[in-house]
């Protein structure tokens, strides 16, 4: 029996500022990112944005396993230490949730209230997933690979593992990651130990946490998380289009001192510097950041030595004169993606890469 039947169907929030009680106790469990540590070019693991969709499980590190199945030559199992005992690789990745912005939205789907803080870069640490998709051999009927976490609950009346697919080919990409250490040091509770997935130039969703299986399927993955759960649509009918590759997008850190209630801020008039980071999706590197002053664009600097998937650095020098001002900041990549100025409505309120604005007041 499914006693959350009513839950199944969410109405859109058609007020801007009204957040429901269930929305704010989901910004309880989870939290975003302090836009202040963007300063930082690895965010400290306390600081990292962290969204855990059901509960965070209970897992026993000395007697965990991840299994290994389904169209494959062998089937596997190891233990941590096994996995640990494979090939390292340490990669620096920033990775954002698919709802970042949502609540800039109007109107919004009920869900996690996301504004801009769903972000951050971390070191993680583990073997690329190739080394045990080799060791199960997959064999060529495979479709999809599937990715099951130990966290089970209701989504809109559908009881489910947190589960997620890729293709086989992309699953054999180097860069995809079987994680054990973040920052250096062993995943925390929240952010999947004791082993989770990272898919690096993909929104967080497909980056499954406490994971326990992986099984080769012949035909498409259909998951909830798969084919409901994380699409791009106009309305609730639309079929969809899958979301993955993050959009480009850009954060500054806020200058001055702020309001405690309204987070409007305040700085003194005279040379002023703006920072902040700018990323993309897929591995594709950002051409250009730019500062809007009361909707007059600016070029920032963008400053050199960043990695493949993680953010770059942006800087702009402001000789600000006493006023109020509006501040904004829009990204491009070497693609030719760029930041909309006003947000791209969804459905389910992800995949939002409008550009962040700023009041602030100069004296």
């Amino acid at each position: 029996m499914n006693p959350f039947y009513e839950t199944a169907a969410r109405p859109h929030r058609k007020d801007e500022d009204g957040f429901t009680r269930q929305e704010v106790a989901l910004a309880n469990r989870n939290h975003g990112i302090a836009l202040e540590a963007l300063r930082y070019d690895i965010t400290p693991v306390g600081l990292h944005y962290l969204l855990t969709h059901f509960d965070i499980p209970a897992m026993d590190t000395s007697s965990f396993s991840l299994s290994v199945g389904g169209e494959v030559e062998n089937d596997v199992s190891l233990s941590l230490e096994d996995i640990r005992a494979l090939p390292a690789k340490t990669q620096t990745v920033t990775m954002e949730c698919a709802g970042n912005g949502r609540a800039h939205l109007y109107p919004r789907h009920p869900s996690m209230p996301w504004l801009n803080e769903a972000v951050g870069t971390a070191e993680w640490t583990g073997t690329p997933l190739r080394n045990v998709l080799d060791m199960a051999g997959v064999k060529d009927s495979a479709v999809d690979i599937v990715f099951l976490g130990a966290d089970r609950g209701f989504d809109r009346g559908h009881e489910h593992v947190f589960g997620r697919s890729l293709a086989p080919d992309h699953a054999a990409n180097d860069d995809v990651l079987l994680v054990y250490d973040m920052n250096g040091a062993p995943l925390l509770p929240q952010h999947g130990a004791p082993l989770r997935l990272i898919v690096p130039g993909w929104y967080g969703m497909a980056s499954v946490k406490w994971l326990t299986r992986i099984e080769a399927v012949d035909k498409p993955y259909e998951g909830f998380q798969q084919v409901d759960g994380y699409q791009y649509k106009q309305g609730p009918d639309d079929q969809g289009v899958p979301v993955q590759t993050i959009r480009v997008k850009s954060l500054m850190t806020p200058p001055g001192i702020p309001d405690w209630f309204t987070r409007q801020r305040m700085a003194e008039a005279g040379e002023i510097i703006i920072e902040g980071r700018a990323w993309s999706g897929g591995g594709v590197p950002v051409k250009k950041v730019e500062l809007g002053i009361n909707g007059v664009w600016h070029e920032a600097d963008l400053l050199p030595g960043a990695q493949t998937y993680a953010w770059s650095k942006w800087r702009f020098a402001w000789n600000a004169e006493p006023g109020e001002f509006t501040l904004a900041c829009r990204a491009s990549d070497v693609d030719g993606q760029v930041q909309p100025d006003a947000p791209r409505w969804d459905n389910s309120g992800v995949g939002n890469n409008g550009i962040q604005q700023v009041q602030v007041t100069v004296r």
